[in-house]
This record gives structure tokens, C-alpha cells and sequence, in this order.
């Protein structure tokens, strides 16, 4: 999903910050990689491929409002289409749960012009049809901001891995600009929606979610919304029915994507 706002930014960066080193992605393919990122999952979307997505409250996914759009049409897919699976690694996750109901920024405009707006405003948050109370899937907390030369790291689906979550432990943030950040995170299509996470204390905590990859000063750079207070409008559309699409389909004719009713598998479609 990441294709439509692929774009190129002029950046202009703090004086005198030195990047450091980042690491590598590492796919976490076991139960010991992938201990703590369970509430990280995949988002089927209604056979049109995938986004990434995080828990932040046993019902509640953050993810990226571009995923809920058609590429082709441009119109918002049908929210009870779209399948949440919690820590999906190697074909079985660690719970599934349908959406129920989903909200967009009230900003975003998905046929707009590609923008700071655009990206800055490009979030949603899914309320599942059933909360996710497993012990292993621990939701993620939000924090409300990340500075320039700020530690961070990500963990996402992609392309190429798209079976099993991969993990960046040590990117950075490189600038801020207009309500979006500007980081050094490996990032590739599959990967809108993906939470970025800051480790201050020792606890990982959301401050952004991956919106686009770009170009800026001749380097390959992910571009994520400042979160602020956009969670808390978010959660005020949803308790307010505000914004909320109409499911055109009901759930017992729903299956997962690329599978027979009832199996756990998923297929990768090419975007």
C-alpha cells in the first residue's frame, strides 16, 4: 500500500546531528524472537493485500489510514472485510479477530495531494469485533512525541517477509518536519500501518506509525505521523460513532484471505 505516497522531500536537518549506526532488520521467525511483538500483527484487507498494525488496547489496532482505501478506486473498504492477526509468523498467529468498526482521521484525504498534511494525518485506529485477552498479546502504550536524533525501532511485515514480523532494533529519527517524522528505518510495501517504537526506560512505546517511504538528500528514509493528540480524536470518532462505514457483509460469509473457511493460513498477494 505504501506505493501511492512514495514521494521525494527536500529536508532541511539540525546542524551538527550525527547519525549512528543503525542495525539490521531480524526476522522473528520463533516464539523466543518474537517474545514481547505478539500485539504487533498483520491486517488482511479484504484481498487487496496487507498493512501492518499494533494493539493499543485489547480491541484497538493503530494503523495507517491509507490501508483502509482501494488503490484502484479510492474508495474506503468495507471494515468488516478486514482480519487482524496477532503476531502472525510462519502461517499461525496468535489470535485472529475480524474489525467491527474503524475510523480515520478526520483530516486525511486519501485522493489529496501528496503532502506533510497527507502524511502527518494518515492514521486509523480498528475496533476488533471481539478484544484480544490472551496472555501472550500485551497492547502497546502510546507516547505522544519523538525528537530529532531520537533513538527508535520497528517492526513490520513486508514484502519478501511477509510471514513472519521482522524487527529493527536501532534506527533514528532525522528530522521533523510539519507533524512528520523523518527516520532511518528500513521500511518496504506491506510495512504502512507498522508502529515505531521509542525504548525510553527500557519500555517500548508507539510514537509513530510508518505512513510512506521517500527520498530525502539522496537517501532512502520512512516517513510516520507525530502522534500528539491524535489517538485520543481517534478514540472520541470511535466512542461518538463518528466517521463509521456501514459492513456490507456479514461476518458468517467472511473468510481469510487465500483460504478455504476454515483454515489459519494466509497468502501473500502482490500489491
Amino acid at each position: 500500500m505504501l506505493h501511492r505516497l512514495l514521494i521525494a522531500l527536500s529536508i532541511v536537518f539540525a546542524a551538527g546531528f550525527a547519525q549512528a549506526q543503525d542495525t539490521m532488520l531480524r526476522r522473528l521467525d520463533t516464539g523466543e524472537d518474537g517474545k514481547g511483538w505478539e500485539a504487533v500483527g498483520r491486517l488482511e484487507l479484504a484481498g487487496n493485500g496487507f498493512c501492518t498494525g499494533a494493539l493499543i488496547a485489547p480491541d484497538l489496532v493503530l494503523t495507517a489510514a491509507h490501508c483502509l482505501f482501494d488503490p484502484d478506486s479510492g474508495e474506503r473498504i468495507d471494515q468488516s472485510q478486514i482480519e487482524f492477526q496477532a503476531g502472525l509468523r510462519n502461517g499461525r498467529a496468535e489470535a485472529y479477530r475480524w474489525v467491527r468498526r474503524a475510523v480515520v482521521h478526520p483530516s486525511y484525504r486519501y485522493d489529496g495531494p501528496v503532502s506533510a498534511d497527507r502524511v502527518r494525518n494518515d492514521l486509523a485506529l480498528l475496533e476488533l469485533e471481539q478484544p484480544i485477552r490472551n496472555g501472550s498479546v500485551t497492547p502497546f502504550k502510546v507516547a505522544r512525541d519523538a525528537r530529532t536524533g531520537d533513538r527508535v525501532g520497528v517492526v513490520s511485515y513486508a514484502r519478501d517477509r511477509a510471514e513472519a514480523p521482522s524487527m529493527q532494533e536501532i534506527c533514528r529519527v532525522k528530522g521533523r518536519q510539519q507533524g512528520v517524522l523523518v527516520m532511518t528505518c528500513d521500511i518496504d510495501f506491506g510495512s504502512s500501518g507498522s508502529p515505531v517504537f521509542s525504548f525510553a526506560d527500557g519500555q517500548a512505546r508507539i510514537v509513530s506509525v510508518i505512513s510512506a517511504k521517500a527520498q530525502a538528500e539522496g537517501e532512502r528514509v520512512a516517513l510516520g505521523s507525530q502522534l500528539d493528540g491524535s489517538i485520543d480524536l481517534l478514540r472520541s470518532q470511535l466512542e461518538n460513532n463518528v466517521g463509521i462505514l456501514k459492513p456490507t457483509i456479514s461476518q458468517a460469509r467472511r473468510v481469510r484471505v487465500g483460504d478455504a473457511r476454515d483454515t489459519t493460513g494466509a497468502k501473500f498477494l502482490k500489491q
